[in-house]
């Protein structure tokens, strides 16, 4: 295979940023991912990627649920304080307000312009990432916004 050409196409993919909350007892993250899309109509349904070696897909396998936090334009510095893992202290992690959502008591961030929050319906163990596909059983959208994309904060992920 021609790596350089395999990457220049993958890398073609556009991609907006979110904030995947999950927790599994009292344990709990908020994690910047980016390999996320809506997948079903009916039932609503949304397949994101997580790193194997990190722990939200830990707290999302034990859990069954997560959160995906929409972030919008101008939000670049939330973006990046998600890069790395965060103890919850009160009700911010990284320095970012987030509430627990309704149905699943999942972490949301409180400045995200959308969010939902789903149920696991399938987890697909394949690679250094495994693809969740949750069912969103609540959303809520707090304000206009454009999506954040990779491309606005000048960062590549994928190839």
């Amino acid at each position: 295979m021609n790596e350089a050409a395999k990457k220049k196409a993958l890398l073609m993919v556009p991609y907006g940023l979110q904030v995947l909350g999950a927790k599994s007892g009292e344990a709990m993250s908020l994690s910047t991912v980016n390999w996320c899309t809506q997948c079903s109509f009916k039932p609503p349904l949304v397949a994101v990627a997580l790193k194997v070696a990190s722990h939200t897909h830990a707290l999302v396998k034990e859990g069954g649920a997560f959160s995906l936090s929409f972030l919008g334009t101008g939000q670049k510095d939330v973006a990046f304080s998600f890069f790395k893992h965060s103890l919850p202290e009160g009700n911010t992690m990284a320095g970012h307000a987030f509430t627990l959502s309704p149905v699943t008591a999942s972490p949301v961030l409180q400045s995200a312009p959308a969010w939902v929050e789903c149920r696991v319906v399938g987890f697909y163990e394949h690679g250094d990432h495994s693809l969740v596909v949750g069912e969103v059983v609540e959303a809520s959208a707090n304000f206009e916004s454009e999506p954040l994309t990779l491309k606005e904060v000048g960062a590549k992920y994928g190839g």
